[in-house]
């Protein structure tokens, strides 16, 4: 194989995100299974009815506000909760789905994925640099990759949005990983949702829908397991 013809790039980052819908964590190295990276969005917060916390509000979703204020993490196969004011509980711990629907105002719990699955597309999305520049350039500013919360951003050399180009391909992460991209992501609000440092910023939806659709990034079903850490190479394999 041509690996220098056929090379999407390098991953620079892995991200899990261990409860839908809030703030993950930033991993060196992962794990990936059938259903994606190895525990990501395995959590949800859940209502009353059987919705899952969400930016938005769908059929299986519910719009739950401030969502980026919480944050979690795995302790061995367990999250650990952050909540908004630096108090942690752990998923299995007695009282967070007291504490979480105090603070959002409404009974929730926290509950593992069961039946229906907590992914809004498909197991793993991938971002790339050359798209995020691409956006920044629209901006005229550098817009922060952690907005388009992605299991993988590849670090590319070539321009554009070259994930476009890559539905229905197969690539090789790594030495064991093989994903088939499947579909491009069609972004929603909350990529303009302020988080941490991160302020508020309707504009980067709105160039998203001027320029390209309201689409950033694809997302991947896994056709081979394995493991994939930053700095491994992506290449297509077909």
């Amino acid at each position: 194989m041509n690996h220098k013809k056929d090379r999407l790039g390098r991953v620079k980052e892995i991200n899990r995100f261990p409860v839908k819908s809030i703030l993950g964590e930033s991993l060196s190295s992962a794990l990936v299974d059938s259903r994606g990276i190895l525990g990501d969005r395995l959590w949800a917060i859940k209502n009353e009815n059987g919705k899952f916390g969400s930016g938005k509000t769908t059929r299986r979703f519910q719009q739950m506000e401030s969502l980026f204020n919480y944050k979690a993490r795995y302790e061995g196969n367990t999250p650990l909760l952050t909540m908004p004011d630096g108090t942690e509980y752990r998923g299995d711990q007695e009282g967070i789905n007291k504490a979480l629907s105090e603070l959002l105002g409404f009974p929730v719990t926290l509950a593992r994925e069961e039946s229906i699955s907590h992914f809004d597309e498909g197991p793993i999305s991938i971002i790339t640099t050359s798209a995020l520049k691409m956006l920044s350039k629209d901006l005229g500013e550098i817009v922060d990759p952690r907005r388009f919360r992605a299991n993988m951003l590849v670090e590319t050399e070539a321009t554009g949005c070259l994930e476009d180009e890559w539905v229905d391909r197969l690539i090789q992460i790594g030495k064991s990983v093989t994903l088939k991209i499947v579909a491009p992501l069609q972004r929603c609000i909350m990529v303009n949702n302020p988080q941490e440092e991160l302020k508020q910023d309707a504009r980067i939806l709105k160039a998203l829908v001027t320029n390209h659709a309201a689409m950033f990034g694809v997302w991947a079903k896994v056709e081979q397991c394995g493991e994939v850490s930053v700095g491994d190479e992506a290449i297509f394999l077909e």
